[in-house]
């Protein structure tokens, strides 16, 4: 059985319930979830002996949440090249901050990242909750 940590950013809580659907998706699959708020993170050390990964931030004003870009600074020391990740969050408008906690995960750390990153408007919108946990299970299919 394998371990995935899942930590969010979240204003509106949205991106918490996202969390949440993913780590049903873990827990299905028949893996443990830890999920984390992004101020439960203080240092590598808090990121390190799972065996998978997902970290989302809803986007805000074009950018992710600033609690998230120091958990993408703290996770670069935390040696998760090869480990498999996801990145996932809510958005309003543009939905720009998945993709580049996506992409910070794939080019700067080397993880083994799914096939891309989930945005969502809301989890209960158009499937949204399916899709969660789907996303969940896609992370725990490559331990």
């Amino acid at each position: 059985m394998g371990k995935v940590l899942i930590v969010y950013a979240s204003r509106a809580n949205e991106t918490k319930a996202i969390a949440e659907l993913i780590a049903e998706g873990v827990r299905i699959s028949g893996h443990e979830a830890d999920i984390k708020k992004t101020s439960q993170i203080k240092s590598e050390d808090d990121l390190k002996g799972y065996d998978g990964y997902a970290f989302g931030s809803a986007t805000y004003h074009g950018e992710m949440i600033t609690s998230m870009k120091q958990i993408l600074f703290i996770a670069e020391r935390a040696e998760l090249k090869d480990k498999p990740g996801g990145a996932f969050g809510a958005y309003g408008w543009s939905g720009e901050a998945p993709g580049r906690i996506f992409e910070t995960m794939e080019h700067i750390y080397g993880m083994k990242m799914v096939s891309g990153p989930l945005m969502l408007k809301a989890s209960w919108i158009g499937g949204g909750n399916k899709a969660a946990q789907d996303y969940g299970k896609s992370i725990t299919a490559m331990i």
